[in-house]
């Protein structure tokens, strides 16, 4: 910033407090004429005194200068004191000129300060006001500096009406700050026009107040339109630059290189929004630990980044730096602040870890598996706990047979040696391994000439242990021809000292020995056999039979093997015909298949040869032998046998002579398969016989009961027909017989007209899936003989139809008339009354015929049918209703 007037080093103690009273008037006329600032009579120095527009004059001044020391000018035109100024006779003026070198222009600008309007002759204002413009009613600008001190009432302009030269005009003001909140803030002197302020306004909280003015006659008349009055609070630097953080904290990485972003941070300024009292200038004041200065702050963006790529977690971890924001961009009077924030250095992987050693001597017992022998220790100094300074270990040279492992302690770092597998010393007694470590987390400086791993040797002598004798092979065999005479002598199994490669010292005993066949001499583990060996025995798999001998040394320990006797074979078996029942079903087979087998090796069996050894001619000239193969032959017959059991011996002689007889019990049998035969009757086979079981013969028994019963019952009711008079004709042609499909029993109808001329009773009763039918005509005969006469229902079974069976005792129609009408009325004549000789509820009522328009006739089941009215429908029939109404008019 360019500013005219000397500058001093003084105190940047603006805001104590004493804030100043400011009236700008900016004449209407061209610019760079001459500014009128309304200041108190004393100003300190530092004092911000008001602000000009410089850009009006000279938009691109690069050179600014002032006429009076006493002041400068910065940037954004505001003017400040550099001393104290005391205005004696209420007026101070000095002139701004402005620069432009590039084009050369040159502006000046007049600055006129004056005292309170009390000190000058009111008149002399007057006359001045108005010698530097015509007053006119229009919108004139005002404003005020905020936080002023007074004297209040401040005046800050007057308002006149060119109506005033001629007449009498009164001015009053309203809007916020007169008759609105804030009230009585402004008002205005109702003959002069001359508006003033009664206190201090922050402009923070009003930026400035819409007021408007009104210029009245006495009588009320308004020549003028009213006049709104803008008038802005000028900002005072009075608020301080605050962070928003008053701890800021950020991480860097070690090792970061030069310019590497730390953090950013921020502070903000209530005053108003692009002057000098809102730009705002960030820096580092202080740095703990002291220098190297490693950090630098954009003094705009308030971004940290580093100055050095010398940061070392492991010399400072942390950091911490006091900074400072500061407004009027950093000029030495600007409002200040400081914070505090605090970087701590990130850990990255530029240690290596390192072995305090780099020999270590331990030792391991022969044989000893899943222990630990040693424990290595690296130190590293990164981060502890870290990816960086956890450790990982790896066995680079020796352990090619897998006998050691090395695993990390996590708790200490150290590396874990330990046997996974164990040592013979007798095989080697020292193993050297050499061991590197790394971390987790690759080295960061790979460039560097230094080995990114640490490596350490450790030598492992392995001591002896008296380890007993070894069975080894753990499974030995023997040769021994199966057969050979009892207590024959044989090498057994043979155990090892491993220390001197010798059996010296070692005693055996027999574990198991599933047949008993051999016993183990104690000293020097030969056997001797104990009983026969046959090679055919169960024990025996594949030709080898196994016996478990245990060996112990002199301090008894111990280790078990196993002795596989292998059995040479003898020609000691005959073969033989393992099925010795074949059956012959005559009717699709002439012959059977007979398969012989032979324990013996194959060397000492197939091929076989059949014959039959029998001394009966009869058998020879039945039955004759085939060969099919070396183990099979075909045994049919020549004859024609009957069916039958038949006994058929047959020898079977192997390779080198050895033969035995079979009995096979032939069997032949009128079947299809051999199944058939063996479930079937002996009547088939000629031997079978018939057995019956508890079961069937009380099902035969109840049969034949059963059938006793049924004949009894025929013979007693073919007696009883005998004995009755036939009433009923056996012509029943004429008789109709309906057929009613119903499950339950039938119902009763009675069909009555004045006197029941006609009743036909029809009773159907099912009876196990058949149903009862019966049609009675009348007859002579009474109710009485007819029960006496006997009364049988006959059935028909609905699902087959036929023909429908009518037993004799059945009356005719004209008997059955004679006999039921007069008896019928009588009693129907008895259901009118009760017993005393009232109307019955339940006697039987006649329905008679209700009229035409229902083609079903009357409602009633009993209704009287008598007169044929409205029985057109039965006219109109369809084909097949009226072809059976035809068959039944013909009856």
């Amino acid at each position: 910033m360019a500013a005219a007037g000397s500058t001093r080093s003084g105190s940047t103690a603006l805001g104590l407090g004493h804030l100043l009273t400011l009236a700008i008037l900016a004449l209407a006329c061209d610019a760079c004429k001459e500014v009128i600032l309304r200041v108190p009579s004393e100003l300190p120095a530092e004092k911000f005194v008001g602000r000009v527009n410089l850009m009006d004059c000279l938009k691109s001044a690069n050179i600014i200068h002032l006429s009076d020391p006493d002041f400068q000018v910065l940037e954004d035109g505001s003017v400040y004191t550099t001393n104290s100024v005391v205005l004696s006779s209420g007026q101070r003026s000095f002139t701004i000129w402005l620069f432009n070198t590039d084009s050369q222009e040159e502006r000046e600008l007049s600055v006129h300060l004056e005292g309170p309007v009390e000190v000058l002759n009111k008149r002399q204002h007057t006359e001045k006001v108005l010698s530097r413009a015509k007053r006119r009613w229009a919108p004139i600008p005002c404003s005020m500096l905020e936080n002023s001190l007074g004297p209040f009432p401040l005046f800050l302009q007057q308002i006149q009406s060119d109506t005033a030269q001629n007449y009498t005009i009164y001015y009053s003001i309203r809007g916020p700050g007169v008759d609105k909140e804030p009230l009585n803030l402004f008002y205005v002197e109702r003959d002069t026009g001359n508006l003033y302020c009664t206190g201090r306004v922050d402009r923070e909280q009003y930026q400035s107040f819409e007021l408007t003015a009104f210029a009245t006659t006495p009588d009320g008349y308004t020549p003028e339109y009213p006049l709104p009055l803008h008038i802005i609070i000028e900002d005072e630097n009075d608020n301080y630059p605050i962070f928003t953080q008053t701890v800021y904290s950020f991480t860097v990485l070690e090792n970061s290189p030069i310019g590497s972003p730390v953090g950013e941070v921020c502070a903000t300024d209530k005053d108003e929004p692009g002057t000098m009292h809102t730009r705002l200038r960030y820096s580092i004041l202080k740095q703990f630990p002291s220098p190297p200065t490693l950090f630098t702050m954009h003094p705009n963006t308030g971004v940290i980044t580093t100055t050095s790529a010398q940061l070392d977690r492991e010399l400072i971890d942390k950091y911490q730096l006091i900074i400072k924001v500061q407004d009027m961009d950093g000029q030495y009077f600007g409002l200040q602040t400081t914070a505090t924030c605090v970087i701590t250095i990130g850990d990255v992987n530029d240690n290596l870890p390192t072995f305090t050693r780099t020999t270590y001597v331990t030792s391991v017992e022969e044989n000893t598996v899943n222990v630990e022998i040693l424990r290595l220790t690296v130190q590293d100094k990164d981060l502890v706990n870290s990816p960086n300074w956890r450790a990982n270990y790896t066995i680079l040279k020796g352990n090619e047979n897998g006998n050691f492992k090395i695993v990390a302690d996590p708790q200490t770092n150290e590396g874990i040696l330990c046997v996974i597998k164990p040592l013979d010393h007798e095989e080697r007694q020292q193993v050297t391994l050499q061991i590197g470590v790394v971390n987790e987390t690759p080295y960061t400086r790979e460039a560097s000439s230094k080995s990114p791993m640490s490596t350490a040797t450790v030598t492992v002598t392995v001591t002896n242990q008296d380890e007993g004798p070894e069975c080894i092979p753990p499974m030995q065999t023997v040769r021994i021809r199966e057969n050979v005479p009892v207590s024959t002598r044989y090498d057994g199994y043979k155990a090892y000292d491993p220390e001197t490669r010798n059996s010296n010292g070692i005693r055996y005993r027999k574990l198991s020995d599933p047949q008993g066949w051999v016993t183990v001499n104690e000293d020097s583990g030969s056997i001797t056999i104990f009983r026969t060996l046959d090679r055919e025995a169960e024990t025996v798999r594949n030709g080898i039979y196994n016996i478990t001998v245990l060996a112990l040394d002199a301090d008894g320990r111990s280790c078990t093997g196993t002795l596989g006797i292998i059995l040479e074979d003898v020609n000691d078996n005959g073969p033989f015909i393992p099925k010795h029942t074949v059956v012959i079903c005559k009717a699709t087979m002439s012959s059977a298949e007979i398969v012989a087998v032979d324990p013996d090796d194959p060397v000492n069996g197939p091929p076989f040869d059949f014959s039959l050894e029998s001394s009966d001619s009869e058998v020879r000239r039945m039955w004759r032998l085939t060969r099919i193969n070396d183990t099979a032959a075909r045994l049919s017959y020549q004859t024609d046998p009957p069916f039958g059991s038949y006994v058929v011996p047959i020898r079977v002689t192997d390779r080198l002579g050895l033969s035995s007889v079979t009995s096979l019990n032939v069997i032949v049998c009128d079947c299809i398969t051999e199944s058939d035969c063996t479930h079937r009757s002996g009547e088939r086979t000629g031997y079978a016989e018939v057995r019956l079981g508890p079961w069937a013969i009380l099902a035969i028994l109840l049969g034949i009961a059963l059938l006793f019963c049924i004949l009894f019952t025929l013979v007693c009711s073919a007696s009883q027909t005998s004995t009755q008079q036939k009433i009923l004709p056996d012509d029943l042609a004429q008789q109709n017989l309906i057929v009613s499909n119903t499950e339950a029993p039938g119902d009763d109808k009675v069909y009555s007209t004045n006197g029941f001329t006609t009743q036909t009773v029809g009773t159907g009763v099912k009876s196990g899936g058949q149903e009862t039918i019966e049609m009675v005509k009348g007859g002579q005969q009474t109710l009485d003989s007819r029960r006496g006469a006997g009364y049988h229902h006959h059935t028909m079974d609905p699902c087959r139809g036929g023909h429908v069976e009518v037993d004799n005792y059945r009356y005719t129609y004209s008997e059955w008339h004679n006999f039921t009408q007069p008896r019928l009325g009588e009693k129907v004549q008895f259901c009118h009354e009760d017993d005393n000789q009232k109307l019955a509820q339940d006697y039987v009522l006649t329905y008679n015929y209700e009229g035409k328009g229902s083609a079903a006739g009357s409602v009633g089941c009993c209704s009287d049918l008598q007169e044929e009215d409205g029985l057109e429908f039965l006219d109109h029939l369809e084909p097949k209703f009226r072809t059976l109404a035809e068959v039944c008019a013909k009856r």
